[in-house]
């Protein structure tokens, strides 16, 4: 730690805090209360990099280990395990994990570096019997999508080539108007979420990563819309649908100039 005494010194703060004589909010923390601090730091991190915002990026990676640090010495005053074993925990991984680097292992590109970490990460997790074992319940349905999505798919469970991957999207795109056509309310819950699920298969079939194409999509609406509303003469709730087609095409026109 004598190389790192910024580390050294975060740690100390993070440990005061928790003390009797630190703060009040600090020490009522738990693992499960800081749960959605993780998540949202870990998104605004994504943010700053999407943005190319270095500046906010050192920020936003202090307020990610900062959670990191939290958690570390909860589990620490609980006899758990403290930082050290953390990183410990991550450097033996990291060694296990890259035979090409730390052993004697050749590999020809990333594709076999890829191939044989899934090896070694299945050695490691033994005690899982299912494809669908280790998959996040915490993160986005879009994410879970694809992660159950590949994991079938290493186990075999292919479509036999893209136009069949169509034909069930298509399908299910029918079995979503049917329900929706007849007002069953549930079942088309159930045809939205296998429509969805199938869109998640035809990029991943196509080597797109689904949750970044919905993130940027919906920054591309979000400065599409700010466009409307700057370019607008009157309240957006006044306009007409014809009016408001005339704008959206004139805001998507400027953003891409």
């Amino acid at each position: 730690m004598n190389n790192y005494p910024q580390m050294e010194r975060l740690i100390g703060i993070i440990e005061t805090l928790r003390s009797e004589n630190g703060c009040a909010w600090d020490r009522a923390q738990t693992h499960y209360s800081l749960k959605k601090n993780m998540l949202e730091e870990a998104y605004e991190a994504v943010d700053a990099i999407e943005d190319n915002d270095m500046k906010h990026l050192k920020e936003e990676l202090g307020d990610v280990l900062l959670q990191v640090v939290l958690h570390a010495q909860i589990a620490k005053e609980e006899k758990v395990f403290d930082i050290e074993d953390v990183a410990k925990g991550l450097s033996d991984k990291l060694v296990h994990r890259h035979p090409h680097v730390f052993g004697d292992l050749k590999v020809n590109g990333t594709n076999e570096i890829l191939d044989n970490w899934e090896k070694l990460k299945a050695e490691e997790k033994k005690h899982r019997k299912s494809a669908m074992d280790g998959i996040s319940k915490a993160q986005s349905a879009l994410m879970s999508a694809q992660k159950i999505s590949k994991n079938a798919v290493k186990k075999g469970f292919e479509w036999p080539n893209e136009t069949s991957l169509w034909e069930c999207f298509n399908s299910e795109v029918t079995e979503f108007k049917e329900a929706i056509s007849k007002n069953d309310k549930e079942n088309a819950e159930e045809e939205l979420g296998d429509l969805l699920f199938a869109a998640v298969n035809l990029a991943r079939w196509n080597k797109i990563d689904a949750e970044q194409a919905l993130l940027k999509a919906n920054r591309k609406f979000m400065t599409r819309f700010r466009k409307m509303e700057e370019l607008a003469t009157k309240p957006l709730e006044e306009y007409s649908f014809e009016e408001y087609d005339n704008l959206w095409k004139q805001a998507k026109k400027e953003t891409r100039s």
